[in-house]
């Protein structure tokens, strides 16, 4: 079973800047990371994963939540390795998203990956992951065919200037 780092706060109360009270639910997360992992500046290493809350696979770049007390660049490199078997020499930071604010604290921290070393994936127990080279038309297709529909990924690829 996938390790729980997600926190649900129900029923809390928050001062709105315009002085009001109200009372909310929300998600405190502790943070991810995604990676972009290049092979070569036209080949990026996409997955082809299940996710089980969906009941399908989907097309996504390796990404993962912070373990505590964990440094961002620690949990990119250790995701990539995890989901991939990718070792990377250069890892880069892009920048970072709130994927969904309304109802979560969850930041997302994006960065590349490049000089890339092949070893053995370590996924966990509960992913079911296929590693993908693709090419940026290959990319744009698949999101022009609505079959790329992973929020973060999308942003990262926008990122690296291949959306």
């Amino acid at each position: 079973m996938p390790r729980r780092k997600l926190d649900v706060r129900r029923n809390q109360s928050v001062k709105l800047p315009n002085g009001r009270t109200v009372r909310i639910t929300f998600i405190n997360h502790p943070g991810a990371v995604i990676i972009a992992p290049f092979l070569n500046k036209d080949t990026v290493v996409m997955m082809r994963q299940f996710r089980p809350a969906l009941k399908k696979y989907i097309y996504e770049l390796p990404a993962g939540t912070l373990d505590p007390n964990e440094r961002i660049a620690t949990c990119a490199r250790r995701e990539l390795l995890e989901e991939t078997g990718l070792l990377t020499k250069k890892l880069t930071k892009l920048g970072s998203i709130y994927p969904v604010p309304g109802y979560s604290t969850e930041i997302i921290h994006i960065f590349k990956a490049e000089e890339l070393t092949l070893t053995q994936a370590q996924p966990e127990e509960y992913e079911v992951i296929e590693t993908i080279p693709m090419t940026k038309q290959k990319v744009r297709k698949l999101l022009s065919q609505g079959k790329l529909m992973d929020a973060k990924s999308i942003c990262t690829l926008a990122f690296c200037g291949w959306l």
